[in-house]
């Protein structure tokens, strides 16, 4: 079934219960307030004709003054409202209207003795000729509404009266009422199927503004958005689709950029891994076919060495990236003298920076520098990010600073160059993987992969530690790495930078 006649038939059954009970209610007030209505009548009538007749004698109780004729006079000024009487002595003797034979009818006893403590009788009467009802002048099939009325004089019963109105004009007010009633219900009905229908579609093309959303999304049409007023759940569905569509459109634009990554590293490691090979299958066929004179074959042996250990690096890295990305490896942290392992770097690096011309100091505190992380991972970050300092610095210099901030409980290390510098897109990209601020350059004597940084990276965040970075076109680049105190929790909302 169709969500919007789903939603109507609930609509209707919530409003036809409602309207049931309604109906059902008001119909029983009404009835309940026309007898009531008419028994009230029916005791005025009552009380009035007891003062207009009632005339007793008091030594023997008969009743006087109250005659056929005038109680027929009074039936006549009710005649609209079809009211009859009848009278009952003290005895229980009917005396009006006198029966043709003269035969002596009685209320009944629980009657009389109501009548007797002074209650009034509310009740319906059948047609004539039930046992217990009073002899009335009207012949006929008749129901009666009808009320039992004592009269007492110095505190006797002297007399009591039946007030009686034809049941039918009383079933014709309430059914008047009901007729109305019924109507109100069918125009309320009718009003409901059509407010339900309307209610249902609107929602139901709220609900279909989503789903042709979401095919667009599953079209890879990231550019959908969803109107919402914050009114109800459907909008909050809506900010949270809206949301997912955002989330959805950064994982497709971060999905293609590092499938690029990867399409661009995958053509460098082709190249890396194809030059090395070539070169090691030239001088092996060379040595195989002894064409290389027997002055050069430990120079072509030496060259096949260093291009098995570039091969061999090439993959170390992907190795040892996969592992700490997918935290296979153990930190063994403990705290160290960071000055140490630091002076042990930039002794090996100084041939290489020598190479460009680079010149590289070292700036640590004359006391221990104290530094809790795990010394090999230590020396492996601080060695690749000097690296590459290194690497893309010609002609100046490569400044590594080492420092506590005790305030931070930490240890933190810059490494600045002079080199070419990073853009901004540059910047951002950095850390992810295959990724190489300039292509267009291949050291391959350091045998760049664009795995170095990532792993640097990924290291540090493993060490609950912080990695920035600050550069420049043509003006250099700083690295700032923080290493913090054991035990000591880091909240990054507490940073100054």
């Amino acid at each position: 079934m169709k969500l919007i006649y789903q939603n109507m038939l609930s609509f209707l059954i919530v409003i036809l219960t409602t309207l049931g009970i309604i109906l059902y209610s008001v119909t029983s007030t009404s009835t309940t307030w026309e007898y009531n209505r008419t028994y009230k009548s029916l005791e005025s009538y009552a009380g009035n004709l007891e003062k207009i007749a009632l005339k007793t004698d008091p030594n023997t109780g008969e009743i006087h003054n109250i005659t056929g004729d005038n109680i027929r006079t009074v039936e006549q000024v009710l005649s609209e409202r079809n009211v009859q009487f009848a009278v009952f002595d003290y005895k229980n003797n009917q005396v009006y209207p006198s029966h043709p034979s003269n035969v002596k009818l009685h209320l009944k006893k629980s009657y009389w003795n109501k009548l007797k403590q002074g209650k009034t009788i509310r009740n319906i009467q059948k047609p004539e000729g039930t046992e217990g009802n009073p002899q009335l002048s009207k012949k006929g099939d008749i129901s009666y509404v009808y009320v039992l009325t004592p009269w007492f004089q110095n505190g006797k019963l002297v007399a009591a009266v039946w007030a009686g109105s034809d049941v039918s004009e009383l079933q014709t007010n309430i059914g008047e009422i009901n007729s109305r009633l019924y109507f109100a219900l069918l125009i309320s009905l009718l009003a409901a199927i059509i407010l339900s229908f309307l209610l249902s579609r609107y929602q139901v093309n709220r609900i279909n503004r989503l789903r042709g959303a979401t095919r667009r999304v599953a079209n890879n049409d990231f550019s959908v958005q969803i109107e919402s007023k914050n009114r109800d759940e459907l909008d909050d569905l809506a900010d949270d689709f809206n949301k997912m569509v955002k989330s959805l459109e950064a994982s497709d634009k971060e999905i293609k950029r590092q499938e690029q990554r990867r399409k661009e590293f995958m053509a460098d490691a082709s190249h890396e891994m194809r030059t090395p090979l070539t070169t090691i299958n030239g001088l092996l066929e060379g040595l195989a076919y002894d064409a290389i004179p027997e002055e050069s074959k430990g120079q072509s042996i030496e060259l096949m060495r260093n291009e098995t250990n570039r091969l061999i690096r090439l993959v170390n890295e992907n190795l040892d990236y996969e592992k700490i990305r997918t935290n296979q490896i153990t930190l063994a942290r403990r705290e160290f003298d960071a000055t140490v392992p630091l002076k042990d770097i930039t002794s090996q690096l100084e041939k290489k920076a020598g190479e460009s011309n680079d010149k590289i100091t070292l700036k640590t505190p004359e006391d221990k520098l104290m530094t809790y992380a795990d010394y090999d991972r230590f020396v492996q970050v601080m060695f690749n990010i000097i690296q590459n300092s290194i690497q893309f610095t010609n002609d100046g210099e490569v400044t590594v600073s080492g420092y506590r901030k005790d305030d931070k409980h930490a240890s933190i290390f810059e490494i600045k160059d002079t080199g070419i510098g990073m853009s901004e897109d540059q910047v951002k990209n950095i850390w992810d993987r295959y990724y190489k601020a300039d292509p267009s350059r291949k050291n391959r004597k350091y045998g760049e992969s664009g795995l170095g940084l990532s792993i640097v990276h990924q290291l540090i965040e493993n060490h609950g530690g912080e990695i920035k970075v600050k550069s420049e076109l043509d003006k250099g680049t700083t690295f700032t790495v923080t290493f913090f105190d054991e035990g000591y929790e880091h909240n990054k909302s507490d940073d100054e930078e």
